[in-house]
C-alpha cells in the first residue's frame, strides 16, 4: 500500500504532480522498494486516478532514473545506483561544509535554538528507533544550518540531486548504522557553531558527510537486490 499525503492533496497540485510526488516519496522512502515491478493500472487504481497523469508521472520519474521503463516488459523502480549518490553526496559536502563555515560567523540564538531542539527531538527518535522520523530531523537540522546562515538556496540546490542519496540514507538508517555516531557529530557541529570555530565545523561536516563511504560495501552486501 502506498503512501499517501493528504496535505499534497490540498495544495493544489495537478492530478499528475500529485502522482509524481506521491510515488517519489515512496521511492525514496523505500516504501516501494528497488527493483519492484509497478503498473500504470495499479498506480492509477490506488491512487483513484486515470491512467494518463500516471504515464507523465512514470515519464519524469523515468528522466530522473528513479523508474526503468521498458517496452513490452514493464515498469521498474530502478536499482541503487552508487555512482549517482556519490556524486549526490559529493556536491552536499562541498555545499554544506562551506554552509556550516558561514554559519560560526553570523548564526543567530534562534537559529542555535532550533539546531538544539531538534537534536533533542533525534534522541528520542533514536530510543524510539524511529528511523524514518530521525531522517526527517536529521534533513531539518542541515535545513536549519543552511537557512539559519542565510544559505537557504544552498538547501534547495541540494534537494534537486538528492532523490538517489536519500534512499541510500534511508536503507542506512533503517539497518542501524551508527546512530549514536550521527548524534555525536549533531552534537560537535552545534558545538563548533557555538564557538564560532570555523576549523572544527568544517572538518567534523566532512567526516559526518562522508560517513556513508565506510557503510556501502556493508549495506550493498546485506541488501545485494537493492543495488546495481
Amino acid at each position: 500500500m502506498l503512501i499517501m499525503d493528504s496535505k499534497k492533496k490540498q495544495q493544489n497540485y495537478s492530478t499528475r504532480d500529485y502522482v509524481y510526488e506521491v510515488l517519489k516519496e515512496n521511492i525514496i522512502s523505500l516504501k516501494l522498494e528497488p527493483g519492484t515491478n509497478i503498473s500504470e493500472k495499479e498506480i492509477s487504481e490506488m491512487i483513484q486516478v486515470s491512467r494518463t497523469p500516471v504515464r507523465e508521472a512514470f515519464m519524469k520519474l523515468a528522466q530522473e532514473e528513479l523508474l526503468e521503463i521498458y517496452p513490452q516488459r514493464g515498469t521498474y523502480v530502478a536499482l541503487i545506483d552508487l555512482n549517482h549518490v556519490e556524486d549526490a553526496r559529493y556536491i552536499r559536502e562541498v555545499l554544506e561544509r562551506a554552509s556550516v563555515k558561514e554559519a560560526c560567523k553570523s548564526f543567530d540564538r534562534e537559529s542555535l535554538l532550533l539546531l538544539e531542539n531538534n537534536l533533542g527531538m533525534q534522541k528520542i527518535s533514536v530510543e524510539e528507533k524511529n528511523y524514518s522520523r530521525l531522517f526527517e530531523l536529521d534533513e531539518q537540522f542541515h535545513y536549519t544550518i543552511a537557512s539559519g546562515s542565510g544559505k537557504e538556496l544552498i538547501w534547495k540546490t541540494i534537494q534537486q540531486m538528492n532523490s538517489h542519496l536519500n534512499r541510500f540514507r534511508l536503507l542506512s538508517l533503517a539497518a542501524n548504522y551508527n546512530w549514536e555516531l550521527i548524534l555525536s557529530q549533531h552534537e560537535e557541529i552545534i558545538h563548533a557553531i557555538k564557538e564560532k570555530d570555523e576549523e572544527k565545523a568544517d572538518r567534523v561536516m566532512g567526516e559526518h558527510l562522508r560517513k556513508m563511504l565506510f557503510e556501502k560495501e556493508s549495506l550493498k552486501k546485506e541488501y545485494k537486490r537493492y543495488f546495481k
